[in-house]
């Protein structure tokens, strides 16, 4: 009895069929049963009589006296079985595969998939039903960079294989290939899950520390647990979930953020019944009336000033001076002009980001930051120009960020975000190698790949590497850290991103209170985030969830980035913890030093990746003549 296969398609879901009745067929077409035109459509056959020899798989008139010349469309050759050309299909069971990509040609009429070995009709199946494409693709993509389209996640696959031979493409690759994945960061664990939901299960990660989850780091003080909410993020903190459109009212949600939420879905229903392991979301607090202001001008009692207070009275407000004011005007109206982010390109970076950055890349946003655009084209004078965007800001004009934060509603994970790779444990813990330092790549004859590392931590004089192989590699490490692997030779544009793509450092510092004073202020402040220039604290967010309970409290007392950070990180803990517990009470008074408990965590990002997407998962690396190559994350 035939058994059903489980695919998964490139196109349209599809059904089983029964194949068309031969005097002896020898293969008979499980899958598919309908198609449609212009695109990548998996064949799924099964050999029911020895074959041996040169297989041709091709589309045309549903007859038992087909012939190979009569048919409309040639979807692939092969050798197979005792051929001595089949030796490629070695890990395939008698050398012979069963899977197929058929690249269906525009304008497909009804007809059969047949099957000929060397010139004999050895298999047909039923009659195939055509279906409507759901969206048409570019047709003139000629590279893998061109391919990225935006009604595609980056890549359109179709018009990637249609520019290959029809031979190169056709057979599939098995499901027992092997697969390294480097790094057990979100990207790496999200790599994991897709290849177990297709069946490939045969993957190892190799991970350089003792914990899965990377740049997500969730800090649980003083011994206690995510119910307790004696907590602060070290990496990642939020998600933007929705805009509200401040003239219609209308509000509309971020959908490249849906994966995220998507990704928790699957990852709950794999964990039911396990409600420890269960990725639940509940509201982040982004903007709070009374959170600390930063200007120059104080209270009578010396404290800092409130958002609200500043925005109600002016002798709070603290104007922006400039040298030449009607220069400096005119270089912001003319950065406005350009970025031109009106109502429907709002909604536009919104509800379709892959649409926003190719409109960016057309509208030329990444072929200048703010200061070269000032300086080269508009000819704003240096001072002028510094004033308006600080000399050292040199990323494109990208404004996916600048929307972000224009969100009316945020969302975070209840207990922490590092609840979202701990519900990965269950599903990967058996095959993570933790504490593998990778340090070089090298190709094998036999068309595998060599994974050389060495234990984090271990004596690097005389420690040997440890080597394995992989017919597969996906990598998540950062570019940077890449530069000191011993690799093989690769293309140029890969070797300009892992020479040229900059990183930046990040320093964040969470402190445990003995209450939550701050709820308990005149003025309180109920969640909500702030920046601090003066003290240097950064970003300053107070936390959103447990309001107003009783005990202890911790907060993100200070997340410096860049060039701050770099300074923050050279300082001992003791050293840099000091400072901030002055800051704090120059900002909040003498109650920080009477609910200091000494209880506090700092983590220094100096191998950050600044990625461009929010899914723990692209990264794009822009390159022009104006600026070097450029990675910035949403390590907010």
């Amino acid at each position: 009895m035939r058994s059903s296969a489980f695919l998964w398609t490139l196109a349209s879901s599809v059904g089983l069929l029964e194949a068309v009745p031969l005097n002896s067929p020898s293969i008979t077409f499980i899958f598919p049963s309908k198609v449609s035109p212009g695109s990548a459509q998996n064949v799924i056959v099964e050999y029911t009589g020895d074959v041996n020899g040169h297989l041709t798989l091709t589309y045309g008139a549903c007859s038992d006296n087909a012939t190979l010349a009569q048919a409309k469309h040639h979807i692939g050759s092969t050798h197979v079985g005792e051929h001595p050309l089949a030796k490629r299909h070695l890990d395939h069971q008698d050398k012979r595969p069963t899977r197929f990509v058929w690249l269906t040609p525009e304008g497909l009429s009804s007809g059969c998939l047949s099957a000929f070995l060397d010139d004999e009709l050895i298999g047909q199946s039923d009659e195939l039903d055509i279906v409507k494409r759901l969206a048409r693709r570019s047709e003139k993509k000629k590279s893998f960079a061109d391919v990225a389209g935006d009604d595609s996640l980056w890549f359109d696959g179709v018009s990637y294989f249609k520019q290959k031979q029809p031979d190169e493409v056709f057979v599939t690759a098995t499901k027992n290939k092997t697969f390294g994945i480097l790094g057990a960061g979100m990207s790496g664990l999200l790599s994991s899950l897709i290849l177990d939901s297709v069946g490939i299960h045969n993957w190892k990660i190799l991970e350089s520390s003792e914990r899965i989850g990377g740049r997500i780091r969730t800090v649980y003080l003083n011994g206690t647990s995510p119910e307790d909410g004696q907590y602060h993020e070290l990496g990642p903190m939020r998600f933007p979930y929705e805009i509200t459109d401040s003239e219609t009212n209308e509000t509309f949600p971020f959908m490249g953020q849906r994966m995220i939420f998507q990704l928790a879905d699957v990852l709950n229903e794999m964990n039911a019944g396990n409600k420890s392991l269960q990725v639940e979301f509940w509201d982040w607090i982004q903007s709070s009336p009374n959170t600390p202001v930063d200007t120059p001008f104080r209270r009578p009692d010396g404290t800092w000033p409130t958002k609200a207070e500043v925005a109600n009275d002016p002798a709070y407000y603290n104007a922006p001076v400039y040298h030449n004011a009607t220069a400096a005007e005119e270089a912001i109206e003319a950065l406005d002009d350009f970025k031109g982010l009106t109502r429907e390109r709002i909604r536009m970076y919104a509800s379709n980001i892959f649409k926003a950055y190719k409109q960016a890349k057309e509208d030329g946003s990444f072929d200048y930051s703010e200061v070269s655009y000032l300086r080269d084209v508009i000819k704003t004078d240096l001072n002028t120009t510094d004033e308006v965007s600080p000399s050292h800001i040199y990323w494109p004009m990208w404004e996916y960020e600048t929307i972000y934060f224009l969100a009316s509603k945020w969302v975070t994970i209840k207990g922490g975000l590092s609840r979202l790779p701990a519900a990965f444990e269950p599903h990967v813990k058996d095959r993570v190698q933790y504490n593998a330092k990778v340090n070089g790549l090298h190709y094998n004859k036999n068309n595998t790949l060599s994974v050389s590392w060495k234990p984090t931590g271990s004596e690097p004089f005389s420690k040997p590497n440890n080597v394995e192989n992989f017919d597969y590699i996906l990598n998540s490490i950062p570019l940077n850290l890449m530069k000191f692997w011993k690799m093989p030779r690769y293309s140029s544009l890969l070797k300009r991103a892992i020479d040229r793509t900059l990183y930046a450092n990040a320093c964040k510092v969470v402190v445990q209170f003995k209450t939550r004073f701050w709820e308990h202020l005149d003025q309180p402040i109920i969640g909500g985030c702030t920046r601090l220039t003066s003290p240097q604290l950064g970003q300053v967010c107070y936390p959103s969830w447990h309001i107003n309970s009783t005990g202890p409290g911790t907060m993100l007392a200070s997340y410096l980035s860049d060039y701050e950070a770099t300074a923050a990180c050279a300082m001992s803990e003791e050293e840099h913890l000091a400072y901030i517990k002055n800051s704090l009470i120059e900002v909040h008074g003498d109650t920080v030093e009477e609910n200091w408990t000494g209880n506090w965590a700092r983590q220094c990002w100096v191998k950050i990746v600044k990625d461009w997407m929010s899914t723990n998962s692209s990264v794009d690396i822009f390159q022009n003549s104006k600026q070097q190559p450029y990675c910035k994350n949403f390590t907010e």
